[in-house]
């Protein structure tokens, strides 16, 4: 995409997103690790595949996500690309997704262990949210990750009943 903007003067950029998520994410069990957590009050099993757990993921609500590709409308550059993910403030680890879902539903994770990552995988990743901010101060993240927990958790339990 950014190359097809160079080459005819279009404004175009490409982003480079981390996880993308909200209260309609669907994610499966190795991929989407954060609305993954439905498993909580769904009362499922959830498995963690290496690790330990502890690979960390930053997150980005849609609603986020929306509102850069509204600041980009507004003023685009041509053959930009970008990091659009949540950044080091909406990171966190699989287990401590547990911990978050568990204090918000008061009801412990049922979880199991495999002692094998699985292929692909990577134990860190957090969006540089740098060059968008500077080329568009007036976006930052609006959704923290505790509001990403309690809407997730919301729209499931929603689902549940």
């Amino acid at each position: 995409m950014p190359r097809y903007g160079r080459y005819f003067g279009i404004p175009t950029c490409c982003r480079r997103g981390g996880c993308l998520t909200g209260p309609s994410h669907t994610g499966i069990e190795l991929r989407g690790f954060l609305s993954y957590v439905k498993q909580n009050p769904a009362g499922g099993l959830y498995q963690v595949f290496g690790y330990k757990g502890k690979q960390v993921r930053d997150n980005i609500h849609s609603h986020d996500v929306a509102r850069f590709v509204e600041q980009f409308v507004a003023a685009p550059r041509r053959a930009d690309v970008y990091n659009l993910g949540g950044g080091p403030q909406n990171s966190c680890s699989i287990v401590e997704a547990f911990g978050r879902v568990e204090n918000i539903t008061g009801k412990p994770m049922a979880w199991t262990y495999v002692d094998k990552a699985h292929e692909g995988d990577h134990i860190w990743y957090v969006s540089n949210l740098e060059k968008l901010q500077c080329h568009y101060p007036r976006w930052s993240i609006s959704k923290s990750l505790d509001d990403i927990f309690v809407e997730i958790v919301s729209a499931w339990e929603g689902r549940i009943q």
